[in-house]
């Protein structure tokens, strides 16, 4: 690139090396999270010896390595896996419902199609560990054939650089996401780099792998978001680079990225930490809040095992002129051991092995104990019974009351998923101009195929007012999650929940003013469901009772009319027995197969209508 196309591109060579010195300054910044990251991940794959031995230590010593924190990390995973979200799309305009109800079938689709099930799995697996989850979300122009669709992936920490003392990463002034890729695939894709490539000049912090990774033929591929104010507004741009070299830049194309990168003028990643940390957007895990005492948990037990192995190999104290052979005596092969001279009392004794005192194990077991508590992980939330509780309710409603740590970590990571869900609203709405299919399965199960683009959510004209331009309107959105994959405790006490509806007669059309009533006062999963049952299940009893009343009263006209005496009524509406009538009355009614008095009345009253109105 010539010194005159530098100074007419605004990213050049010059930006982008002014963008490396601010990536290096972000790396140092880091360097403290990094190593803290690369050691947790060694302590959750029982890899901790490899941190706490010390030079000075003999290379053959015992090192047992217990999985009290791997279990409980294990737990809170199965905890998120359970609680796995939804999204429900809520208009913010009641002009924007049937939108809303269109993005709530088929945002769940797009998750699935990127397969988000394994990407929320392996971020709350990072977020455990290492205290901080990261999602991306982006859109990926080469998907469908060139149409381009929306990408979520999971992100690593030890591959993402900002601003340090920031806590939320939308105030990062740069965000750069690097990775390593192969000289010769990037040389296939950008033949510009022929010629160009080598060693990455950046040296990259990872995690300790089992397997030897070469990186001698790799580069470091930086992608570089910035944030710059443009019109009144925040305008987000992106540059990929490569070394001094520029692969693509928003900047440099202004005809078509005029609002920059994403309309939505925000960083595509969404942090979701454990254990929040001021000056940080990434927080702690449950690594750093146990590891001490699994260190303890594991010299303990290294301590107990030399002590047995102590004991359960005997050693022997020889003197010098005792003349005993000691390789025959070392050797149980030999039945005869050869001395010189007398063998004295003190020739050999055997060293006296030391008893271990029990206050040493309830040492241990105390730290044990104190890993359990600290991390939430009691014998009771793995489903274990404590004195006294034998039954199997009891035991579930004290697993949920159990779980409070794990319910609130669910919801910080529900926080996270509507900051997905959201980003993606904005990408379908910038990039959905073409209508695309997809297939909605209903609550019956059966499959019926959508078209659905943008334009319902793009900005909407409002008009001119008394000679005023109203402006546009953005349909808003407000996101509700729910748990898509309940625990078998919240199925079973909400199932419960329903039959003592069942039993108190809340779904009798009878008593459903007094059934909603009694149900505003309470909060439950789906209440707003239930109570549209019940009233509608009131509604249509109100409404059968009222044409029965109608009925009735058309057939007294019909009587009157054909010179029949008028049934008697009572205060309001109730009939008067009338012994004559009502004999009769049984008496059709044995005659016709024994039906009820008032279905039989119902039953003549539609035939007098049908008589009187039948032509002659």
């Amino acid at each position: 690139m010539t010194e005159s196309m530098r100074m007419t591109v605004p990213i050049g060579a010059e930006q982008v090396r002014e963008a490396r010195q601010i990536l290096r300054k972000y790396k140092e910044g880091k360097a403290n999270l990094e190593q803290k990251v690369i050691e947790n991940e060694q302590w959750y794959k029982l890899r901790n010896w490899e941190c706490m031995r010390k030079q000075s230590q003999e290379p053959d010593q015992v090192e047992p390595v217990s999985a009290w924190l791997f279990n409980a990390i294990a737990n809170k995973h199965a905890d998120a896996m359970d609680n796995f979200p939804s999204p429900n799309i809520l208009p913010r305009e009641e002009g924007d419902k049937a939108e809303a109800e269109m993005l709530t079938s088929i945002i769940p689709v797009i998750l699935q199609q990127n397969e988000f099930e394994e990407t929320y799995d392996v971020e709350a697996d990072d977020k455990l560990k290492s205290g901080t989850g990261i999602f991306g979300v982006f859109w990926d122009g080469s998907k469908l054939g060139g149409l381009g669709d929306i990408t979520v992936e999971q992100a690593d920490v030890l591959s993402l650089f900002w601003q340090p003392g920031i806590t939320d990463i939308q105030a990062s002034r740069n965000l750069f996401h690097v990775a390593l890729q192969d000289n010769d695939m990037l040389e296939e894709e950008f033949p510009q780099l022929q010629g160009k490539l080598g060693s990455s000049a950046l040296d990259l912090s990872t995690f300790i792998y089992d397997d030897a990774v070469d990186t001698t033929q790799k580069s470091a591929v930086i992608d570089w978001y910035y944030k710059k104010r443009q019109g009144g507004k925040t305008v987000l741009h992106f540059c990929k680079f490569i070394n001094d070299e520029v692969l693509f830049a928003t900047e440099n194309e202004p005809e078509k990225y005029p609002t920059g990168w994403y309309d939505h003028g925000m960083y595509p990643y969404v942090f979701d930490p454990l254990f929040r940390m001021k000056g940080t957007p990434c927080g702690f895990g449950y690594v750093d809040v146990a590891k001490s005492a699994q260190e303890y948990i594991d010299r303990g037990n290294q301590a107990i095992l030399e002590n047995m192995l102590e004991n359960a190999s005997p050693r022997h104290f020889i003197r010098g002129d005792g003349s005993v052979n000691e390789e025959e005596y070392a050797d149980r092969r030999k039945k005869f051991i050869h001395v010189d001279g007398n063998l004295g009392q003190d020739s050999i004794l055997p060293v006296q092995g030391k008893t271990l005192n029990e206050i040493y194990l309830a040492v241990l077991n105390n730290k044990v104990e104190e890993l359990k508590e600290t991390t939430g992980n009691r014998d009771i939330s793995n489903g274990g019974t404590t004195s006294g509780v034998t039954a199997a309710s009891a035991i579930a409603a004290m697993q949920e009351a159990g779980s409070k740590l794990s319910r609130d970590n669910n919801k910080a990571s529900y926080r996270a998923f509507r900051k997905v869900c959201l980003m993606i609203i904005e990408l379908i709405r910038q990039f959905y101009d073409m209508p695309r299919c997809f297939r909605i399965l209903g609550e019956d199960g059966a499959a019926r195929y959508v078209e659905y683009s943008n334009a319902g959510i793009q900005p909407q004209f409002q008009g001119v007012e008394m000679g005023v331009d109203l402006g546009h309107r953005t349909p808003l959105f407000d996101i509700e999650i729910t748990a898509q994959k309940a625990s078998p405790y919240a199925k079973m006490s909400q199932n419960e929940l329903a039959l003592q509806f069942f039993g108190a007669g809340f779904f009798n059309p009878q008593m459903a003013d007094q059934a909603l009533a009694c149900l505003d006062m309470m909060d439950f999963d789906r209440k707003h469901f239930v109570m549209q049952k019940i009233n509608q299940n009131g509604g249509m009893y109100q409404q059968m009772m009222a044409m029965q009343q109608q009925m009735m009263e058309m057939a007294q006209i019909i009587d009157s009319l054909r010179g029949v005496p008028a049934q008697p009524t009572g205060q309001g509406g109730a009939r008067v027995p009338n012994p004559q009538k009502d004999k009769v009355d049984a008496t059709e009614s044995k005659v016709l197969g024994g039906e009820p008095m008032e279905d039989h009345s119902t039953r003549k009253a539609r035939q007098r209508v049908a008589e009187s109105t039948a032509p002659v």
